[in-house]
């Protein structure tokens, strides 16, 4: 049995996708609206959010093609 390795393309997304969903939270507590003139809208947090879902999707992708490569070669 092989040992299972991460694709690194799954991980930086992951952390972008986590760094997104921080910030976001943020902005939507409020925390960010000295920090820049566009974190004084409440949409900016919910863009943040959503940015870091669609983050997270994009790093599924490799990590589900690398599990199905690894079925297929099993």
């Amino acid at each position: 049995m092989k040992p299972h390795h991460w694709p690194w393309t799954f991980l930086v997304f992951t952390v972008l996708g986590v760094v997104l969903l921080i910030a976001g939270i943020a902005a939507l507590a409020g925390l960010l609206r000295g920090t820049h003139p566009l974190f004084g809208d409440d949409m900016a947090g919910w863009a943040l959010i959503v940015s870091a879902v669609a983050s997270f999707v994009t790093g599924a992708f490799p990590l589900v093609l690398r599990r199905l490569a690894e079925r297929e070669s099993a």
